[in-house]
């Protein structure tokens, strides 16, 4: 066990949920870093470039209906870089999502000390789990959603969990859905209280970096002057630096889940913790171990 080891396997309060996933961030950067970008650092300029394309062909496309009536947008071209686009975010977060999840996994198993090469060969086996459950969840939340948004507000807080609790509790996709409603049942308001903070938290981090995008386009568009261009409002998709500005902005964003992804643990072994006891049980086992020594 290292001198820095922080324990997941017990419960914690609001703000213990808070300052433990700031203080595993701090004291794992290094590492942690090192491996997330190993594994989902080729996603990110997959990304990077997908959006690019989209944004630069988007820009075209309304060029030529606003000023060019004749003209007639490749369509199909369009529709094959924003499918592009999709599909990179939808990997990108899943590998991200899953990178996360396993380092902490391989985190506590060797009670601080992480193997690279089992996260990463867990990661890419867990792969089609992740995308299963990243629609189920899509599809789950959607549903409450149209059913009047208040239903989607209640299957939010036990969805959130459902990623933790496939890999740490090794269940199928089905499985760890059904068991989320289980593991929150009786603790539905503090794990949304302590959900909706760490939302705020990461949302109001996040804005911090859309702000230097908008004021970028609102320059362009001539909104501080007082003459709006609506050639500007155009070009600004195929400005190389607005591209750039929205390329920061969405990694940013990516980036800052992690502490909602990292949070999200620390609520879930601390519920696990209320009703399974799994690392009492495991300390316990640990002392009589070092007493037979």
């Amino acid at each position: 066990m290292t001198d820095r080891y922080i324990e997941f396997k017990k419960q914690r309060e609001l703000g213990e949920v808070l300052s433990d996933t700031f203080a595993f961030l701090r004291t794992e950067f290094k590492p942690f870093t090192t491996t997330f970008f190993k594994i989902v650092g080729p996603y990110i300029l997959i990304m990077v470039i997908a959006l690019a394309l989209y944004m630069y062909y988007i820009g075209n496309s309304f060029s030529l209906l606003m000023f060019n009536n004749d003209a007639v947008p490749n369509i199909l071209l369009i529709l094959l870089v924003g499918g592009l686009y999709m599909i990179s975010i939808l990997v990108l977060y899943t590998m991200a999502q899953s990178t996360v999840l396993h380092y902490i996994k391989s985190y506590a198993n060797g009670k601080g000390k992480t193997d690279f090469n089992t996260i990463r060969s867990d990661v890419y086996a867990t792969f089609w789990k992740f995308i299963g459950m990243i629609f189920l969840v899509a599809l789950s939340l959607l549903a409450g959603f149209f059913l009047c948004f208040f239903p989607m507000i209640y299957l939010w807080v036990p969805l959130s969990l459902a990623f933790a609790i496939m890999v740490y509790n090794r269940l199928s996709v089905t499985d760890a859905f059904s068991y989320s409603f289980t593991l929150v049942k009786d603790y539905w308001w503090i794990t949304f209280a302590t959900l909706l903070v760490i939302a705020i938290i990461v949302m109001i981090a996040s804005y911090a970096f859309a702000v230097p995008t908008m004021i970028y386009n609102w320059l362009k568009m001539g909104m501080f002057s007082g003459e709006v261009d609506a050639e500007g409002m155009m070009d600004v998709f195929k400005d190389p630096i607005y591209i750039l500005l929205n390329i920061i902005g969405t990694v940013a964003q990516l980036l800052l889940n992690i502490i909602s992804i990292v949070a999200g643990v620390f609520i879930y072994f601390n519920l696990n913790e209320r009703k399974n006891f799994t690392g009492t049980y495991e300390r316990i086992e640990s002392l009589g171990e070092n007493r037979d020594y």
